[in-house]
């Protein structure tokens, strides 16, 4: 059985850079569903999210992303 779904460019152009050389993005969206439980961020002061989201960041463009 297949599902289509909808996402933006902007979405997509994301996921592509997410997702691995051969692997689909029903692999790619598995592998995704299937990490623990994301961190709840709302649980952290402000400073700490900044530092997070910079780490992020530095980490984005180190893998030129």
């Amino acid at each position: 059985m297949s599902t289509s779904i909808r996402v933006s460019d902007e979405t997509k152009e994301k996921l592509t850079r997410l997702k691995r050389e051969n692997e689909s993005f029903d692999e790619l969206l598995a592998r995704l569903a299937g990490e623990e439980e994301p961190v709840d961020v709302g649980s952290w002061d402000a400073e700490t999210a900044n530092r997070a989201r910079r780490a992020i960041d530095r980490s984005r463009e180190s893998f030129g992303r």
